[in-house]
């Protein structure tokens, strides 16, 4: 009988137990500029105490992201598009790479456009020292967001979707390490991105763990493109590695080519691993090795998150991690004279 009540509860309800106008209720539900804290207060107290939960239909959310031409991170996109759609939510991808229109830019324009919530999907979230007005906008129009693959340099608790960096490098190390590779070099991105930054520690625990301490000499930052991986390639093979690990596909495809115009063979003369896992390295030739981030369960997680957010109910804040998996194919063999 209680829950056939809370059905019936509408913003009329609301605007009674608050003492506002039913106007008021619909600018805070729709997160309208305009409303005094106190009275905004109200609404949402009243709100709780009565069951009330926000429409979703129709709404927006927003996905930030500098990855749009990654397969990886599309295929996140697409997916998390795909778990809230059924409950009426749109989304918006907002590609905010170097040179485009900007993460600040973006926020700034959609925040009273009626915007349900924002998915950092590796963007800002992922920066040392990234520019804290986003957030602070979407905070103080109490639009709700979430980051996937790194925490938020304002130290707000929010929610965070991450793959395990740590693990995934300990999975790329033991199967080169168990293929008798001794000298392994990691390519990673640059210094303060905390992906790229956490990744290298695994790296560097797991060599250690093998009785490898010096291993920080086999590490080089590089941007997350093909030409990245090349140009750490032709430096790996002056240090005699004959394995590689990427801290992305790219990478590791550019490290694929950078061998090869070398006159190396791969995995004959070395040994290279990717990571993410998107489809497309199951064609490359040769198909490549990869540590897969658990694109769907992310996506799913993310999307659970966003819907619960918009219907303002409680989400645990911090950051998830989720196990990625060691995905093994033909770019990887055993090292020379094993």
């Amino acid at each position: 009988m209680v829950e056939r009540e809370r059905m019936k509860v509408g913003i009329v309800e609301v605007a009674a137990l608050a003492g506002v106008s039913e106007a008021t209720v619909s600018r805070v539900i729709n997160r309208r500029q305009g409303v005094a804290k106190k009275t905004r207060d109200a609404v949402e107290s009243a709100m709780a105490e009565l069951g009330y939960e926000r429409p979703v239909s129709g709404q927006l959310v927003a996905v930030v992201t500098e990855h749009v031409t990654n397969p990886f991170f599309a295929d996140v996109a697409e997916r998390i598009e795909a778990t809230l759609a059924p409950h009426g939510l749109k989304t918006v991808l907002c590609p905010a790479f170097p040179g485009g229109v900007q993460e600040p830019e973006y926020i700034a324009s959609i925040v009273d456009k009626g915007i349900a919530a924002v998915v950092f999907l590796s963007s800002s979230n992922t920066v040392e020292g990234a520019e804290l007005e986003p957030y602070e906008m979407l905070r103080g129009r109490r639009i709700p967001y979430v980051g996937v693959n790194g925490v938020f340099a304002d130290g707000v608790p929010v929610p965070v979707y991450s793959t395990d960096d740590a693990l995934a490098a300990e999975l790329a190390v033991d199967h080169l390490h168990r293929l008798g590779h001794r000298a392994i070099g990691m390519v990673s991105g640059p210094v303060g991105n905390h992906p790229a930054d956490r990744r290298v520690r695994g790296f560097l625990d797991a060599m250690a763990r093998r009785g490898i301490e010096d291993a920080d000499r086999l590490v080089i930052r590089q941007s997350y493109t093909i030409e990245g991986g090349q140009a750490a390639a032709q430096s790996f093979l002056d240090l005699g590695v004959t394995g590689i690990v990427a801290a992305s596909d790219y990478m590791a495809l550019g490290a694929i080519r950078g061998i090869r115009r070398r006159g190396r063979s791969v995995p004959g003369d070395v040994s290279v691993v990717g990571y993410d896992g998107s489809s497309i390295t199951e064609f490359t030739d040769p198909p490549l090795t990869t540590v897969r981030q658990p694109a769907e369960r992310l996506a799913a997680e993310v999307g659970r998150s966003v819907l619960a957010l918009v219907g303002s109910r409680d989400v645990p804040v911090g950051e998830l991690l989720f196990d990625p998996e060691l995905i093994i194919r033909s770019s990887t063999g055993p090292a020379p004279g094993a």
